[in-house]
């Protein structure tokens, strides 16, 4: 797993250099952190890295919810939930006709 790279910025830099710092997001893959009075604000990054950032981050959520249904036994046998989807298959492909 690679590591995003941060650049520190202050505000000033955002209204006087947008241009430069939206292509150092994009073409370079960094987040820029924006400050203001000399504390951390907010942070800038490409489009494209925000969104593998949030998939990143729904598929652990979803990962942890997994983990916690098995530590709490909330599971079924597999052979079960291919028969169910089956089935649920079935259902839909006669609703189609």
């Amino acid at each position: 797993m690679r590591s995003l790279q941060e650049t520190i910025r202050p505000s000033a830099d955002l209204r006087n250099h947008y241009s430069e710092i939206s292509r150092q997001c994009r073409e370079e893959n960094e987040a820029v952190i924006i400050t203001v009075n000399g504390r951390g604000d907010t942070v800038s990054l490409g489009y494209e890295e925000y969104r593998r950032m949030k998939s990143r981050i729904e598929l652990l959520e979803i990962l942890a919810e997994a983990e916690d249904d098995v530590n709490n036994n909330r599971v079924a046998p597999i052979q079960d939930t291919f028969d169910d989807l089956r089935k649920l298959l079935k259902v839909n492909d006669h609703d189609k006709i």
